[in-house]
C-alpha cells in the first residue's frame, strides 16, 4: 500500500495522478481518502438520464472521505463531503483545492493489464 499525500496549496485530482505516476502506479485502487478541502466540484446523475451529470461547485471548507481507482493513469474518485451544519454531500469529484489542511489517499497498485 502506498500513501499519496495532497498538501496545502495543491489540487487533489492532478496531484494524485502525478504522485501515482511517480510511484509507478498506472492501475490501482484508492482504498481510502481522508482529509479536508477548501473548494471543490462534484457531480451526480440526472434522475431521468443516468448519462447526464450535473456538476456543482462549492467554495467552502469540507471534511472529505472517499474511494476510487486509477485506470491507465487517470484518477477517478467518489467522495462524501461534510460541511457546516452537519450536512453531507456526495458524488464524483471533478476537482478540489487543498488550502488549509491535507488529503491522504491510501492506494494499492494493481498488476499491469495484459
Amino acid at each position: 500500500m502506498k500513501l499519496l499525500s495532497v498538501k496545502t496549496g495543491e489540487e487533489l485530482i492532478e496531484t494524485l495522478a502525478r504522485r501515482a505516476a511517480e510511484e509507478g502506479i498506472v492501475n490501482g485502487a484508492i482504498v481510502s481518502l481522508i482529509g479536508a478541502v477548501d473548494s471543490c466540484a462534484i457531480s451526480n446523475m440526472l434522475a431521468d438520464d443516468a448519462r447526464t451529470d450535473i456538476i456543482s461547485e462549492y467554495r467552502q471548507p469540507f471534511e472529505l472521505s472517499g474511494t476510487g481507482e486509477i485506470r491507465d493513469g487517470n484518477v477517478h474518485v467518489h467522495v462524501v463531503l461534510g460541511r457546516q451544519g452537519d450536512q453531507a454531500l456526495a458524488g464524483h469529484l471533478h476537482w478540489a483545492r487543498v488550502e488549509s489542511f491535507f488529503v491522504h489517499a491510501y492506494t494499492l497498485a494493481l498488476p499491469e493489464r495484459q
